[in-house]
């Protein structure tokens, strides 16, 4: 249902039993999939192409232009996946030529509160950001990470699978999967061992990934010798490849 003081602009493509509120605006170049709940006061603008069995909550703003001073007017895009929550005053702005034109999240996360997103990051999937989280351009932040309230990530930085950031960190360098970070600026604090139990890692993963993080954090090694000190554990462990993946592919360096 699209209630009649809505405005949807007449290229935009809505689903089937889509639900718009009062005062909502939608612009051209928007696609919005079935199932779709948007509240009042949202405003969507594109081009944009939201999933499946979303929900916008009032005074979100999704789509709009980049906050980036580079930014000329260039065509570029939002993308978003299934049955995220879009909680009040959350806003994502598309992408930028400097980068792949594009913004892009995943599926099935959580955006609490006054959520910022800038310019070209990239979401996947099962992740919540806590109020007032913001992530700067160019952020990366894998499947299940949790974002506490009001953490700030400089613009570039990579935050891994199962990571977890506690309420008001500032974070300057990469997070490696299933790492807790914590304080201004992060250091690690631990791994995110409840994450871990509840999403049915097997025991001998969870001993992996702990001596994974004792070499990185607790033995006093350089990077290069604390990742040959773990590489049979990369070898017959798929996590721990991930880990060792992602720390060499990291170009901001991980936070010690």
């Amino acid at each position: 249902m699209i209630d009649k003081l809505a405005f949807v602009h007449p290229d935009a493509k809505i689903g089937n039993n889509v639900t718009i509120g009062p005062w909502s605006y939608i612009g051209a170049d928007v696609e919005i999939g079935d199932d779709t709940w948007v509240s009042s006061h949202v405003v969507i603008k594109g081009p944009s192409i939201i999933g499946k069995g979303n929900r916008f909550f009032q005074f979100s703003s999704i789509g709009e232009e980049c906050q980036d001073k580079k930014y000329a007017g260039e065509p570029t895009t939002l993308i978003m996946g299934d049955n995220n929550i879009v909680r009040e005053n959350v806003t994502i702005h598309r992408g930028t030529i400097q980068d792949n034109s594009e913004t892009h999240i995943g599926s099935n996360n959580l955006l609490m509160a006054y959520v910022h997103i800038a310019h070209d990051c990239v979401l996947g999937d099962n992740i919540i950001m806590a109020n007032n989280a913001s992530i700067a351009g160019h952020v990366h932040v894998g499947d299940w990470a949790i974002l506490g309230g009001m953490t700030g990530v400089h613009q570039f930085v990579h935050i891994g699978a199962h990571a977890f950031t506690a309420g008001s960190s500032t974070i300057f360098q990469d997070v490696p999967p299933f790492v807790m970070a914590a304080g201004s600026p992060a250091i690690p604090r631990g791994l995110n061992v409840e994450g871990l139990k509840r999403r049915g890692f097997t025991k001998e993963t969870q001993h992996a990934i702990r001596r994974t993080y004792k070499s990185l954090y607790r033995k006093n090694l350089t990077i290069e010798e604390a990742l040959a000190e773990i590489t049979e554990d990369a070898e017959s462990d798929e996590y721990v490849k991930g880990m060792v993946d992602f720390i060499n592919g990291s170009s901001r360096g991980i936070i010690r």
